[in-house]
């Protein structure tokens, strides 16, 4: 009985799919690329595929940078109460106490362009015009030493810039834990020996190895 009633469901199911295929259930419309293209916004790290066309300087970078993000991360960057600095730090990832800015932990100059557009201001994200954005960009690419003062960016100058930090990431997770074949047999040989105290004291791991 019950495989019958499976075959029955299923047999419904797939006729019920080839319904729905051939009939519309007549909501909604198919969207249109005008619809989908203030959505499709992301930029690519590695090649900058997706930067918009447009350009900008080092000069109106910081004119724009006064009036649009300096009351949250400083005149220069170096960031203002909680808002975070977004240059110096280079060389620091190693220590204690590191700072993570464009100029010392970012990966790839591409991205600070998608970053920016998409988030920034902060009161009015998605605001910037794209010259307006390669303009805020240079100026903080100026800031960490990656551009000249005098530069201009657009989107092949702007793949073009190789970030401090760009080697310093891994690509996969090189864990042995996600990467090794899990043991299911004749895993370890000898004594087991308890390591920690804690477990010793509440008796929860044996002493030895059991016989098989």
């Amino acid at each position: 009985m019950f495989k019958f009633c499976s075959v029955a469901a299923a047999a419904l199911l797939v006729g019920w799919s080839a319904t729905a295929q051939q009939a519309p259930f007549g909501i909604g419309h198919k969207i249109t690329d005008a619809q989908i293209a203030p959505w499709n916004i992301d930029i690519r790290g590695d090649d900058g595929a997706g930067l918009p066309p447009g350009r900008g300087t080092v000069a109106a970078g910081e004119k724009l940078y006064v009036q649009q993000c300096a009351s949250c991360h400083g005149e220069f960057g170096e960031g203002n109460g909680r808002w975070p600095e977004l240059m110096g730090g280079r060389g620091t990832l190693t220590h204690d106490d590191p700072r993570k800015t464009i100029g010392s932990y970012w990966p790839w100059a591409p991205t600070v362009f998608d970053y920016v557009r998409r988030t920034m201001p902060f009161a009015a994200p998605q605001s910037l015009s794209d010259d307006e954005t390669y303009s805020i960009v240079a100026y903080l690419l100026h800031l960490n030493d990656l551009l000249p003062a005098d530069a201009s960016l657009d989107a092949k100058a702007l793949a073009a810039v190789r970030m401090p930090n760009r080697d310093g990431f891994i690509v996969g997770d090189p864990r042995p834990d996600v990467r090794a074949v899990p043991c299911m047999k004749d895993c370890k040989k000898g004594e087991i020996e308890i390591l920690s105290d804690l477990a010793k004291s509440l008796g929860v791991t044996p002493n030895q190895r059991p016989k098989d």
